[in-house]
């Protein structure tokens, strides 16, 4: 099914609004993990791992990014749910 154009070009359709729509990241960086886990990020950093929380590495050295998957982190939080 075609979208409707009126004479102004726009389209009733709704794909339309929804590109307007943020979208959810998948992708955190360490400080939003801090965040999250109301933790530093120099905790993050250094117990994270050890943990069994994986961040991805993107560049190299010193000023490489760590990045989270969101749902990863939202999994390996609630394995730490005491029950």
């Amino acid at each position: 099914m075609e979208p409707q154009s009126h004479s102004n070009g726009s389209c009733t359709d709704n794909s339309l609004s929804r590109r307007h729509q943020s979208v959810e990241p998948v992708l955190v960086d360490t400080a939003e993990v801090a965040t999250m886990l109301s933790m530093s990020t120099s905790w993050v950093y250094r117990e994270a791992s050890k943990l069994g929380l994986k961040g991805y590495k993107l560049g190299r050295g010193r000023n490489a990014k760590v990045l989270y998957k969101k749902a990863e982190v939202f999994k390996w939080l609630e394995q730490q749910k005491i029950h």
